[in-house]
């Protein structure tokens, strides 16, 4: 199997964004595709690597850029300002989200159909708010993602199936909110599961997060566990 890998350009209104899409060559036939949905970094090495693996189960994968010209933040104050500006303004957000899916849909080789979305903290937050746009999309899993919904949310009927991948520790989004979600997506007629890993903090899924100050711990157990229910699910939900 080699891995085919391409930055690919689309636009936010005005906002030129440089997408990272990694698909595999071994079949011709139209695959499914996922949104990669970055942490507060933006479209670093870590979205990258989340992208060449998907693509080696098969999927046509992009990892999104969601602050435009394929910026990274560099260190936490960065982040924060960058995250911040479109959590600010959720509709940006989910435009930005919106533009990405569209340019996945549009590509050759991708079964348009078969689409899902995962994020990674902020962008478990990206593709929850996707889900509860009513975006037809096939499913989302949210990996230590923020939870809460925008204070003018509109409550719709959610037509992806979610998945929930959450530390039970985790100081950015504590068990009320995995509480209070379950009950806004059963109000939503979602199918979901949310599952909590014990003694786990945020940002479990990456080796390079140990600010136990900022409550960002990376635990092997959970990052592998998540990993396996996230290919579980996709796979019920894709093929």
């Amino acid at each position: 199997m080699t891995l085919m890998t391409r930055t690919l350009e689309y636009a936010d209104e005005v906002t030129r964004c440089e997408g990272f899409l990694a698909v595999s060559d071994d079949s011709s036939a139209p695959r499914p595709g996922v949104l990669i949905a970055p942490t507060w970094a933006g479209r670093d090495d870590f979205a990258l690597g989340k992208a060449r693996q998907l693509a080696e189960l098969g999927y046509a994968a992009l990892a999104l850029d969601m602050y435009g010209e394929a910026r990274v933040g560099n260190g936490p104050d960065e982040c924060s300002r960058l995250m911040g500006g479109l959590m600010a303004d959720r509709s940006r957000l989910l435009s930005r989200i919106l533009a990405g899916l569209d340019a996945l849909r549009r590509q050759p080789g991708v079964d348009s159909t078969r689409i899902a979305a995962i994020g990674f903290c902020f962008g478990g937050l990206c593709v929850l708010d996707l889900a509860r746009s009513g975006a037809d999309l096939q499913g989302v899993v949210s990996f230590h993602g923020l939870l809460a919904p925008a204070a003018d949310q509109v409550r719709r009927p959610i037509l992806a199936k979610v998945l929930v991948l959450h530390g039970f520790d985790d100081p950015m989004a504590p068990p009320e909110h995995a509480v209070a979600l379950g009950k806004e997506l059963t109000a939503c007629e979602a199918d979901w599961q949310i599952h909590m890993y014990g003694n786990t903090a945020h940002a479990f899924t990456n080796p390079k997060a140990n600010d136990r100050s900022m409550g960002t711990v990376y635990d092997p157990a959970a990052d592998r566990r998540s990993w396996r229910s996230m290919g579980d699910f996709l796979a019920e939900v894709l093929e």
